[in-house]
């Protein structure tokens, strides 16, 4: 399905206005008055929506419940999905086949056709195939031996939307490999708080940027909806998770409701308007501060879901919950929330308690706290993306990628994209590039461990307790260095401690954060969000090399932006690599002369301080967003301040 209207946004303070449009795409002028009008780019077709009314006419209760509901597959068997009628199911991080860390594609693959199978099992007039949903947010990143692309942070470095869709076109193609037709993915955030454990998922906190890959990316899905390749995309999270106050997860965004309009819905509009199947709510709560207005957690707004994304935007797609997230609304359980459902949720991530959310919500139908009109709405939703995905008329199995652990291999692409994205910040004294035959020495312990350069959401949900051999392929930048200049002129000492620097012609520090997702990897206000900090093994490993008479290339593996002023001036040459994936001989490409230049730019702004985190007045800036050297740009960089890093931070913008 292509999308029959296509958005160009401009960014002018807080106003998306007109900007040179291409000839399909007329530009939507948003002044944050009022949300725009919008329709489905897919026109409606009356004999499916007459099919999907007889369908849902002749259904129980207890069917369109389960038809709601969503389990993790820990928690539910094959059977089960048959007697309660389950309509969808989710792996979330961590859970494999059996929970095995290294189940083949076929396992994948014969794992799925288990609950397939089953949700075809029922006593059911008409049966109504499954939706199975997983977190494919850089690549299949459950799967071992699946090629993990740069998170997206690195990706809007490359500002290349066409390269983005190519790696939707080839998740997609991961994603049916294992059975699978439904991905949790692009998250649309406009990140804007470094201390956010997110800002990874975040491609830039440019709208406009955000806006043309959140189109791109959902293009690169799901094709046409119903290819052997194709899967549905889920635009992520509805609405306003990357501007929480102080970057905390699930936290509150205080933004003005013409703020939300013009930056955090940016990606929302292009994704609508590339036909996305499903929106994700979000975990945080929007209270518009300045006027006064509480609109509370997201799960719970109907004002929000129903109201504007269904009525304003024109969705008539389905909107899926976020894991438990029906327990935040105000007096609602992980098992129990008809607010979340007259809100606008229609299908319901319980991983865990689902037998009780399905018994507590027929029984609030049955009391008329969820009116019947209410169920029959998100059934309908279900089904129409169930049969715009061809689901009803062809098994997800039946695609020949199915079982094909050749179509888990991206490697190419995946070495292209993080030639694209890593960023040159500094490059003096010669450093750079690197030339074959020199004796480099390879410090820091993030050189050879593919758990520090992929991050979170990585064969984990978290990306910890992952060594080398769990990913069943990939490539280390150690292991790259070692292949671009010679195993015999490359030497490897994880501190740099006790090493003759003398003998080197070049030192590479590989400097890294250890891998976090969501929660977890917040740097709650007060506490500095300094790199050193943070990780002070890195700066001691620095420290053990520098000023040696040898240049000292940086590489720097992160998920934010995060002050590294100590860190650059102790480098010849500094590079952020931000989570660049599997495949670190994306990164020699470009360290050894041979024909790849830097082509990045920065899509976060660089900050110049501890305490400052983002773009705001009062923030530091060492490097504007948009900041990128380059072989053939080079640029010196004078010693960079260093102020001093309180223990605590005081005041936040």
């Amino acid at each position: 399905m292509k999308s029959l209207l296509k958005t160009t946004l401009c960014l002018s303070a807080l106003v998306l206005a007109s900007c040179a449009a291409t000839t399909t795409a007329p530009t939507r002028v948003l002044d944050g008055s009022a949300w725009p009008i919008m329709t489905s780019p897919t026109p409606v077709d009356a004999a499916l929506e007459r099919r999907i009314a007889r369908i849902v006419a002749g259904m129980t209760l207890d069917q369109k419940v389960g038809q709601m509901t969503q389990p993790d597959v820990r928690n539910i068997t094959p059977d089960e999905v048959a007697r309660y009628y389950i309509g969808s199911v989710l792996n979330g991080g961590g859970a494999w086949p059996d929970m095995k860390k290294d189940a083949s594609v076929a396992d994948w693959a014969a794992y799925s056709a288990q609950f397939h199978d089953a949700a075809l099992r029922t006593d059911m007039a008409v049966k109504i195939p499954l939706i199975w949903g997983t977190d494919a947010v850089h690549g299949h990143n459950n799967v071992r031996g699946a090629t993990l692309f740069p998170h997206n942070i690195g990706l809007g470095a490359a500002n290349d939307p066409e390269l983005v869709r190519r790696i939707g076109r080839a998740t997609a193609r991961q994603v049916r490999a294992t059975g699978i037709s439904w991905v949790f993915a692009p998250t649309v955030a406009i990140g804007e708080d470094r201390r956010w454990g997110r800002t990874y998922e975040s491609y830039s906190s440019d709208p406009q940027l955000v806006a043309r890959y959140a189109q791109a990316m959902v293009e690169g899905l799901q094709g046409d909806l119903t290819g052997d390749g194709d899967v549905v995309a889920t635009a992520k999270h509805f609405l306003g998770d990357g501007g929480t106050f102080q970057g905390v997860d699930q936290g509150e965004n205080r933004d003005t409701r013409a703020q939300i309009i013009t930056r955090h819905a940016a990606g929302y509009y292009t994704a609508l308007d590339a036909g996305v199947q499903t929106v994700m709510a979000t975990y945080n709560s929007w209270n518009d501060v300045e006027a006064g207005k509480i609109y509370g957690k997201v799960h719970g707004s109907r004002e929000l879901l129903t109201d504007v994304l269904k009525g304003s935007l024109g969705f008539d797609g389905l909107v899926v919950s976020d894991w438990n997230g029906i327990e935040q609304v105000e007096g609602c359980t992980k098992s129990h929330c008809a607010q979340a459902i007259n809100a606008g949720l229609d299908i319901v991530m319980v991983p865990v308690d689902w037998r009780d959310f399905i018994t507590n919500t027929v029984a609030d139908v049955n009391s008329g706290a969820i009116p019947m009109s209410r169920i029959d709405d998100a059934v309908t939703r279900i089904l129409r993306v169930k049969m715009r995905a061809g689901l009803f008329d062809r098994p997800v199995a039946a695609s020949p990628l199915t079982g094909r652990a050749e179509a888990l291999n991206a490697d190419d692409l995946a070495r292209e994209a993080v030639r694209k994205s890593i960023v040159l910040l500094k490059n003096e004294n010669g450093a750079l590039p690197l030339t074959r035959g020199r004796k480099v020495l390879v410090i820091g312990a993030s050189a050879d461990s593919l758990s520090n350069q992929t991050g979170g959401w990585s064969l984990t949900w978290q990306g910890t307790e992952n060594v080398n051999a769990d990913f069943g392929g990939g490539e280390t930048l150690l292991t790259a260095l070692r292949t671009a200049l010679g195993d015999a002129n490359v030497t490897y000492s994880a501190t740099g401690s006790g090493v003759r620097v003398s003998d080197f012609d070049a030192v590479i520090a590989v400097l890294g954060e250890t891998p976090y997702a969501e929660y977890t990897g917040d740097v709650r206000f007060p506490k500095p969000v300094q790199h050193s900090a943070l990780y002070p093994a890195d700066l001691a490993a620095l420290r053990a090399i520098a000023n040696k008479g040898v240049p000292v290339i940086s590489v720097l593996y992160s998920g934010r932006p995060a002050y590294a002023n100590d860190l650059i001036n102790l480098s010849d040459a500094f590079v952020a690599a931000f989570l660049p994936g599997t495949e670190g001989d994306g990164i020699a490409d470009v360290l050894v002369g041979g024909g790849h230049d830097f082509t990045a730019h920065l899509s976060f702004a660089w900050p110049g301080s501890a305490c400052s985190t983002g773009e705001h007045p009062g923030d530091v800036v060492q490097f504007a967003r948009g900041f990128g050297l380059s072989y053939s740009r080079p640029a010196l960089t004078a010693p960079l301040p260093l102020p001093r890093t309180p223990a605590a931070c005081t005041v936040t913008p």
